[in-house]
């Protein structure tokens, strides 16, 4: 599959905290070992009660769509041939309050809406510099 904003726009920057997110090909996120609260994205200190003791959290990927945008202009050069294109926002069922940011794969941008029940799907991309394969997370309408 192609990547939906193309192959010339940059892939996500991993580190410490953001590798199993891009990496993993599921949704895995950030979880509190003292208070099981779920944030995303990660940081280095719970944003609940402030532990820096953390495990992980996974996702079955089903969700809802509550924001969608269609950018007309690009924001970038890179994006010059891609316009107009989808960015949704979707809260997760089995994670209430986690939300997470990607593009609709499989509408046109003018079909995509808000309440739209989507699920999980992952573009691949191998990461220039360190040759790691990434497992973008993005969405796709489903009945």
């Amino acid at each position: 599959m192609s990547r939906y904003l193309g192959a010339g726009w940059l892939l996500p920057g991993t580190d410490a905290l953001t590798k199993r997110f891009f990496t993993a090909g599921k949704l895995v996120f950030q979880s509190c070992a003292k208070c099981d609260h779920v944030q995303h994205p990660p940081t280095d200190v719970c944003a609940r009660c402030q532990s820096f003791e953390f495990g992980e959290r996974e996702s079955g990927g089903a969700g809802r769509i509550i924001s969608a945008i269609v950018a007309h202009y690009a924001v970038h050069p890179a994006l010059k041939d891609r316009v107009p294109y989808n960015v949704v926002l979707v809260e997760l069922d089995d994670l209430p309050g986690v939300r997470v940011i990607g593009n609709v794969l499989n509408r046109a941008p003018r079909d995509v809406k808000v309440g739209q029940r989507v699920r999980a799907c992952f573009e691949e991309a191998r990461d220039p510099q360190s040759g790691e394969l990434l497992r973008i997370p993005q969405w796709e309408v489903v009945a």
